[in-house]
């Protein structure tokens, strides 16, 4: 029996081909319609900078439209307070000019009552068109208050006026010469009232203001009214109706009349002139002689002319002449001369001080002098 024959391998038997299920299909996402975009490699900080750089040249020209708008601002603000004060400055050059002719009027030898009320209404004519003109000042907003404060001080000096006239006329009637002059000085208050009036509460705030605003190169005029305050004291008024008195006459009242040199000094330093003695006066570029003149006599004197002499290194002496407009009994004024050009170098000269007399003055020996100088390079 043949083995081989006989065994059989059963589980090599076919089956059949055995059928596997396909793996599933996986569906990838469709690509959006258009052209196709490369993607590369990152392209570096190139994007970012550009960016930043975008963004600071908006920010440049924001500051810039800013700075042209704030210089443009400031401008029209510099612009609207010059303009506002140089129409305040005309006003308050001719309201001190009514101020001086006031004082003029005064103190003119010879004028009766009559002639100076006559002279008064027509500054008190002028004071009340200077009211008129700064009520119709269009003022910067933040002057406004400022400026009706100008219009008080003005219309002070209108009341004053008129009320100096409305005391003259009084005196025609009265035998109380001091009763009078106490009306004049009261007067004389409001006039001397504008000044501060003026001063403190126009000028002072509104210079405050400019700085507050940053204007620079804009100035706040003043006005002074009343150049002499002494003028309008009750004992001057006295000697002012005095005066008048003896005006009505022709002739000086009776009794002490004049004035006398007093002390002559060199500035800056403060180098006194002798009479008898040499004096070295050092030449700045800004030097100026004092004149003290005193009112040795027992009246008011007034427009009094004081002349000053001073050598010249070339061509003749300078002469140069101011007036003391109002000096009272026992009172000293003192002015003071500038502008005296180049003056001769390392020789002796001489400096020359005059006082014109008053009327009634009987002894002229003090009205003049005269002073040897050498003068000096600083």
């Amino acid at each position: 029996m043949d083995v081989d024959d006989d065994i059989e391998f059963d589980f090599f038997e076919d089956d059949g081909a055995t059928t596997e299920a396909p793996p599933p299909r996986v569906r990838l996402p469709r690509r959006p319609p258009g052209p196709r975009r490369r993607i590369g490699p990152p392209r570096g900080l190139a994007p970012l900078v550009r960016l930043l750089l975008l963004v600071a040249f908006v920010i440049f020209l924001v500051l810039v439209f800013g700075l042209l708008i704030q210089s443009c601002a400031s401008a029209s603000k510099h612009d609207a307070y010059a303009h506002y004060m140089s129409a305040v400055a005309t006003i308050a050059t001719a309201s001190a000019a009514d101020g001086g002719r006031l004082t003029t009027d005064l103190t003119t030898q010879g004028r009766s009552v009559t002639q100076i009320e006559q002279k008064l209404r027509g500054i008190a004519v002028a004071e009340q068109q200077n009211v008129a003109q700064a009520e119709n000042l269009d003022p910067p907003g933040r002057l406004r208050d400022d400026n009706t404060h100008i219009v008080e001080a003005l219309e002070l000096r209108v009341s004053g006026v008129q009320g100096l006239i409305t005391a003259l006329e009084q005196t025609a009637h009265s035998k109380n010469t001091t009763e009078s002059a106490t009306l004049l000085a009261d007067q004389g208050l409001r006039l001397t009232a504008s000044d501060v009036v003026w001063d403190d509460l126009f000028k002072a705030p509104a210079t405050a203001q400019l700085e507050h605003d940053g204007v620079s190169g804009v100035d706040v005029p003043e006005s002074h009214f009343v150049a002499n305050p002494d003028l309008m004291t009750a004992s001057s008024m006295l000697l002012v109706l005095q005066r008048i008195a003896g005006s009505a006459t022709g002739a000086p009242a009776a009794g002490l009349h004049g004035t006398n040199i007093g002390i002559v000094t060199a500035e800056p330093g403060g180098q006194e002139l002798s009479s008898s003695s040499l004096t070295t006066v050092t030449a700045t570029t800004n030097l100026a002689f004092t004149v003290d003149v005193h009112n040795g006599g027992s009246f008011q004197e007034v427009q009094i002319p004081v002349t000053l002499t001073v050598p010249q290194s070339t061509g003749g002496p300078l002469v140069k002449t101011k007036t003391i407009q109002v000096i009272n009994p026992g009172q000293d004024v003192t002015l003071t001369f500038t502008d005296l050009g180049a003056p001769p170098f390392a020789s002796q000269t001489t400096i020359k001080v005059d006082v014109k007399a008053v009327p009634g003055e009987t002894n002229l020996s003090n009205n003049s002098s005269s002073y040897p100088v050498i003068f000096s390079l600083p």
